[in-house]
């Protein structure tokens, strides 16, 4: 297989949960040397979040493909001259202790840094290392709480969590991205980094929209199921043989077509309820009544192709299962098979392709699995 991006990079990862270890992962999709640091006993606290995975938990293997599992008691001398060892030889350094937990163990990033100048170190933690809720405890359905996200998502009626741990990824994203420019900028200076990414700040930054529209427009932003807040017509809206089609338009140039080669109402172009994007949206429900009027007359598979046709914007509202068999990324190959403790499993390659370079889909560890070997490699 020819040489990966990151070959050569070692990466010392004290972590559990989501967060840091989707940033990890995708370090090792770029073929980075990750050595995930578990706690004795259970290990890695997402291995128990449920057993959906031929008896594995399903969130531990998504975020953990490609690691070598190490299991240490660093509160141990022993075990601790281990990691010590371990970060001696290290590039980067990621985890989500709880701050202040971090420089109690003599793990903080000035102590590191000051004996390893060139090591970059990434905290990844909830609020932050200072403020009133440093020490309050984070997950990523109570981020998506204080972030505001969960006010703008779901029906009119009530709230609804996004089904991904969004705030989560998000961190995990922007660790990961701070971590490739640490190393790039190492390349030129020789001199490390000192990271930190908290959930709150990455999905708030995530928020960006609607604290503009709502800070300066002066309009709560509202919840609207799964209609787009600001755009008109954008959402789903059901055929003749009771499916539902999405679609988006998101200029005036497509509105015409919409109206021209879809609907064949012209005359709605110059209706002055639609005649520009914000009349559209203010007039959002009288307009669906329009569209599923002229819809009706066709099914969804055959207003697919309408709208295609005219260049709009559409799609079907698949389910897991229909994403699973997606002819597109069947068609492009898409989908890699990986070893793990309970066996061959399937999974999507990762989403970044460098052309030549096929992404190593090495295992998932077991607990402890390179214990030994890695013990006899640093000490």
């Amino acid at each position: 297989m020819p040489a990966q991006p990151l070959d050569g990079i070692t990466v010392v990862a004290l972590e559990q949960a989501v967060a840091a270890p989707y940033a990890t992962r995708q370090l090792a999709d770029l073929g980075a040397r990750v050595i995930k640091v578990e706690r004795p006993g259970r290990g890695d606290f997402a291995r128990d979040y449920d057993r959906a995975v031929k008896g594995a938990s399903a969130y531990f293997v998504w975020i953990n493909r490609g690691k070598e599992s190490v299991v240490l008691d660093i509160k141990d001398d022993a075990d601790r001259a281990v990691l010590d060892a371990l970060l001696a030889r290290a590039d980067v350094f990621v985890h989500n202790l709880a701050p202040g937990a971090v420089d109690r163990l003599g793990l903080g990033s000035p102590a590191l840094r000051d004996l390893h100048p060139r090591l970059i170190t990434c905290a990844i933690s909830g609020y932050g290392d200072s403020g009133p809720y440093r020490d309050k405890k984070a997950y990523d359905l109570l981020i998506q709480c204080e972030t505001g996200l969960l006010s703008i998502t779901g029906s009119p009626a009530e709230p609804a969590r996004p089904g991904i741990s969004i705030a989560d990824i998000a961190g995990g994203m922007y660790a990961y991205s701070g971590i490739l420019t640490a190393l790039y900028e190492r390349e030129r200076t020789g001199e490390g980094a000192d990271l930190s990414v908290s959930l709150l700040d990455a999905l708030g930054e995530w928020m960006g929209h609607p604290y503009f529209s709502q800070e300066y427009g002066g309009t709560p932003v509202a919840r609207s199921g799964a209609r787009h807040p600001s755009i008109s017509p954008y959402g789903a809206y059901r055929c003749g043989d009771g499916a539902q089609v999405f679609l988006s338009v998101q200029s005036d140039r497509e509105w015409v077509a919409l109206c021209e080669r879809v609907l064949r109402r012209p005359e709605l172009i110059r209706d002055p309820l639609f005649a520009d994007n914000p009349l559209r949206r203010a007039h959002d429900e009288k307009l669906t009544a329009e569209l599923e009027e002229c819809f009706a007359g066709h099914t969804a598979e055959g207003l697919i192709a309408l709208l295609d046709g005219a260049g709009i914007a559409n799609a079907r509202l698949r389910d897991v299962a229909g994403f699973a068999a997606h002819p597109q990324l069947a068609a492009r190959n898409r989908w890699g098979e990986f070893d793990s403790p309970v066996g061959p499993l399937r999974g999507l390659l990762p989403p970044v392709e460098v052309a030549g370079r096929r992404a190593p889909m090495r295992p998932v560890p077991g607990l402890g699995e390179h214990t030994e070997a890695v013990r006899a490699e640093f000490t």
